[in-house]
């Protein structure tokens, strides 16, 4: 990539950050050594990614053979594609890829077996039927051991364009071998009437619009605010590296303002949806959609004035597919500015003197689609240094079958014969700290109420106590307490003496339901805690593990922080669980409005004052009286 030279012309080389994304040349030659080491005959690719670390760039290649268990790590140098290392993990399972959900579908409408539920039903057209392929956990069925199980649900499209998931089959679920298309069994738990009202949302369904809401229009008439050069994003005082995987999606990488170091990187790492219902078809409805299936690779090609309104720059995906071959999502990443309110203001009324300035925020986003669900992700940058994180869930509720007007205590019945069962998103995101330095530390801050005596005659005063976390381990939120929890640097301190720091509220935490000694609650046991704080160790990547299809809950953090290292004045990682609880509304159906949930680090002494003191003070030329009926 070159660039004019601003005074002779001539073009200059612009290098690229080491952190950016794979190129598809790059997937090209890692996908490639790959299949030369291992043998390409029946061999598939998992996901071919970067490996974050100084120095050269290398690929970090997971890739398996259809029909046989395990999955091979291997290393490789770039530009050259030479193996750098390799790695053999013979009892894992990857995850399940896009290419393999028709596969998985197909398979099972084939069976004998399945066939012969679907007439006990009455169901005779097998061109619509649908099958979704949820993992399967890991429920101890002698089987499936070993094996890489879909567990699957079905539902029927009664045309083009119909919503299934009005139609659903209900107790009847299909186990399948993904590796080599082997249905398992088919687990059929009796038949129930199949509901065939139908509840679509589809242009072609919906054909009556409102016309009273006039255009809302984001123009910026002279550009924007923002650039990307070499990879890196600069806006108002911010830069970043934008990254992008099959596994995680959207990632950001080292986030600096002022050119002081905050984040080395920021991900959401992994995601649970449990489900509350203990039906025997249900019951193992507890899906890892980032260990699972990975965001990045379900990833959205974003539309221009629908998903993202104004003056857009959109950066694409570069995934391999499942043959290795590069796969481009165009417009995975979109990144805008939005006007964000009043920034801050003050009327003094003595000299009857107004000052008041605008906020906006940088927004980073990315949405994927995993079966029912669409989760959009968003990253926002402030001018006062806040960052915050807000995931956008909509899509379909996924749906059961139930006697109409019996939808049993652990969901709601949204039409006649379907029911939304109760869940939570629970979401961990992974924030490798890097507060004006390498060295940073974690205090946890509550609130509490001083005693009733002659210190506190009148019984109004309460108080912060800070208490530093020594040693790795997992705190949970405390509402009573106001609790937060401070991230703090060990290498500056700010014009008061203290160090310099970021502070997390945990507004968003949720509370699990599912036993911690189950076997969903097993391998969800990065939940039961709401922040995690561990040293920054490169092989420590997801809170449930590396490889999470049908894991048995031994690897990922709660194992990792009973060793017992210590955080203070480390490289430190704080990991925060957040999340929805969903018990299903009437108005999530038959397509369900966005929920939001998120959280926020806010500059907490990282300024010796607020940094928007500079903003201009103007007025918004384009804003006029308006022009509304009375």
């Amino acid at each position: 990539m070159n660039r004019p030279d601003p005074v002779t012309g001539a073009a200059t080389p612009v290098h690229r950050h080491p952190l950016t994304p794979l190129t598809r040349e790059e997937i090209a030659t890692a996908a490639a050594a790959a299949s030369a080491e291992l043998g390409g005959e029946a061999l598939r690719f998992e996901l071919v990614e970067l490996v974050e670390a100084a120095g050269t760039r290398t690929a970090r290649v997971s890739a398996y053979r259809h029909g046989e268990r395990g999955v091979h790590r291997l290393e490789v140098a770039l530009p050259e594609g030479r193996i750098e290392a390799r790695r053999e993990h013979p009892d894992a399972h990857p995850m399940i890829q896009l290419e393999e959900f028709l596969e998985i579908e197909d398979a099972v409408k084939a069976d004998p077996a399945f066939r012969e539920a679907l007439a006990r039903r009455g169901i005779e057209a097998i061109e619509d039927v649908c099958v979704d392929p949820w993992s399967g956990g890991s429920f101890g069925a002698p089987d499936e051991d070993g094996r890489h199980v879909s567990h699957g649900f079905c539902w029927l499209r009664l045309g083009e364009a119909d919503n299934q998931y009005a139609h659903p089959i209900e107790g009847l679920n299909p186990v399948v071998d993904i590796k080599t298309g082997e249905v398992i069994r088919v687990d059929d738990h009796g038949v129930s009437p199949l509901p065939e009202a139908p509840s679509n949302y589809d242009r072609r369904y919906v054909t009556e619009t409102r016309d009273d809401l006039r255009p809302i229009d984001v123009v910026q008439p002279e550009g924007v605010s923002f650039a990307i050069e070499g990879g890196v994003l600069r806006w108002h005082d911010w830069s970043l590296v934008p990254g992008f995987n099959a596994r995680e999606g959207l990632t950001l990488h080292d986030i600096r303002i002022r050119d002081r170091p905050v984040l080395r990187r920021a991900s959401i790492a992994e995601m649970v949806v449990p489900y509350g219902s203990p039906a025997p078809q249900h019951a193992r409805k507890n899906v890892f959609d980032i260990g699972e299936y990975g965001l990045g690779k379900l990833a959205n090609s974003l539309s221009l004035g629908c998903d993202c309104l104004g003056a857009i720059r959109y950066l694409d995906g570069w995934i391999a597919g499942i043959d290795g071959t590069p796969m481009r999502i165009a417009n995975a990443v979109c990144i805008h500015e939005e006007d964000d309110g009043i920034q801050w203001k003050h009327y003094d009324f003595r000299t009857e003197r107004t000052e008041v300035r605008r906020g906006r925020r940088l927004v980073i986003s990315s949405v994927s689609t995993v079966g029912n669900y669409e989760y959009g992700s968003y990253w926002y940058l402030h001018l006062d240094g806040r960052i915050e994180f807000e995931m956008k869930a909509t899509g379909i509720i996924n749906t059961a079958g139930c006697e109409p007007g019996a939808p049993g205590p652990h969901g709601v019945e949204v039409m006649p014969g379907v029911v939304g069962q109760i869940h939570q998103h629970v979401f961990c995101a992974k924030l490798d700290l890097a507060v004006d330095g390498e060295r940073c530390a974690v205090v946890e801050c509550d609130t509490v109420a001083d005693p009733a005596g002659p210190e506190n005659p009148f019984g109004n005063a309460f108080r912060l106590v800070e208490t530093p976390l020594a040693t790795e381990g997992g705190r949970r939120r405390a509402p009573e307490a106001e609790r937060f929890w401070r991230f703090e640097s060990r290498e500056r301190v700010n014009a008061m003496g203290r160090p310099t720091a970021f502070k997390l509220e945990p507004v968003h935490a949720v509370a699990p339901f599912v036993a911690p000694d189950s076997p969903s609650g097993r391998r969800m046991g990065f939940c039961y805690e709401h922040l995690w704080v561990t040293p920054t160790d490169p092989a420590e990547r997801f809170p449930a593990g590396e490889f999470v299809n049908h894991s048995d809950g031994s690897d990922g953090l709660p194992a990792w922080v009973e060793k017992g290292r210590p955080v203070d004045g480390e490289a430190i990682t704080a990991w925060h669980v957040f999340g929805l609880h969903h018990p299903v509304r009437l108005e999530d159906w038959p397509v369900q409005p966005v929920v939001k949930t998120g959280f926020k680090l806010m500059p907490a002494g990282f300024f010796d004052r607020n940094p928007t003191l500079d903003l201009p003070r103007e007025a918004n030329a384009a804003s006029c009286h308006a022009q509304a009926a009375e």
